[in-house]
């Protein structure tokens, strides 16, 4: 049966963003994952958590000087101090929240693939035994060119060599349907031969990024397809609700979610 977390930077953005811990509670969500919690601090976002009564399980590593530019450090050349002092603050959030997974993103593409390739790795290889050291996974996850362009790491293909070079059992793969289906597609043959690279999962539909009964996937199919497999891990709602998030969640009443 999925089980399925709550991202609460694209659901119940109705509300500030401390009080949707608990709308995710009442909404029947039995756990929460997020993009970027730092705007708060640690011990703020751990108390809403305790209040709603849930596990957190995933959230992204500081991307750096977004103003500037940035969407992530571990593949840019010349930044490796500031990439370690992104894990290092994603590190002491992920001791302070209980939440051992962390999404780490490579930024943009600079044009010498190869050099950024193999900062990438090398980063990857000493943030990974940081982070082994505190229990914690650190995921790399493609991003579809059309919603990102420029970004360094566009599809499965590109990151499964570099998890390979990286050889850490605690950097693994982040699967978002939503950018495999725009990327690559074949989802069910991409869902079953990556088994196992794969430690957490994000659902939205194609076109819109909206619920997962709006668009093109079959979301019912491939859920059935994870189960058939042994998936145990979470299946992150990072969806845009089309009409108010409530309204939304019909596609999740047969997991007991939405009322």
């Amino acid at each position: 049966m999925p089980k399925f977390s709550a991202n609460i930077s694209t659901l119940f953005t109705e509300l500030p963003f401390l009080d949707r811990f608990v709308a995710a509670r009442d909404a029947g969500f039995p756990a929460i994952e997020f993009q970027f919690p730092y705007e708060f601090p640690a011990d703020v976002i751990a108390g809403r958590l305790e209040a709603a009564g849930l596990p957190g399980v995933l959230f992204n590593a500081p991307m750096g000087n977004v103003a500037a530019g940035d969407r992530g450090l571990a593949a840019q050349p010349g930044r490796e101090a500031d990439f370690e002092a992104s894990i290092a603050t994603a590190l002491d959030y992920s001791r302070i929240l209980d939440i051992k997974q962390i999404h780490v993103m490579a930024g943009l593409a600079t044009g010498d693939r190869a050099t950024q390739e193999q900062v990438y790795v090398a980063n990857l290889k000493r943030a990974g035994d940081a982070a082994a050291a505190a229990g914690v996974t650190l995921l790399i996850e493609p991003l579809n060119p059309r919603d990102n362009p420029g970004y360094f790491l566009n599809s499965t293909a590109m990151a499964v060599p570099l998890l390979d070079r990286v050889a850490r059992e605690n950097v693994a793969l982040q699967f978002d349907f939503y950018h495999c289906q725009i990327s690559e597609g074949d989802l069910v043959e991409h869902a079953t031969r990556l088994f196992g690279r794969y430690r957490h999962i994000q659902i939205a539909n194609v076109p819109g990024r909206h619920e997962p009964d709006q668009g093109e996937i079959n979301f019912p199919y491939l859920f059935e397809l994870l189960d058939a497999l042994g998936y145990a891990g979470w299946i992150g709602c990072e969806y845009r609700p089309k009409n108010g998030t409530r309204a939304g969640l019909g596609w999740a009443k047969p997991w007991g979610i939405g009322g």
